[in-house]
């Protein structure tokens, strides 16, 4: 359902994700923990379409989505 492939992401010059894989299928359910300044927030904006991917790919059912609008 949803597919995540070598994301990445930055602030300015500064990297904030590199290199995230994620795979979530139908029926799963997933939750992203860690430490504060660790990029849960950048990841699920990434995946919005709110925050530039800078590298990598987002799929959501099949449809490549990484450079969606967040309104789409």
């Amino acid at each position: 359902m949803l597919r995540v492939a070598a994301l990445q992401s930055r602030y300015g010059r500064i990297p904030a994700l590199k290199g995230i894989d994620l795979r979530v299928e139908a029926g799963e359910l997933v939750s992203l923990v860690g430490a504060n300044g660790a990029g849960k927030t950048t990841l699920l904006r990434a995946l919005s379409g709110v925050q530039p991917v800078a590298a990598g790919r987002v799929e959501f059912c099949g449809a490549d989505v990484t450079a969606a609008s967040p309104e789409a």
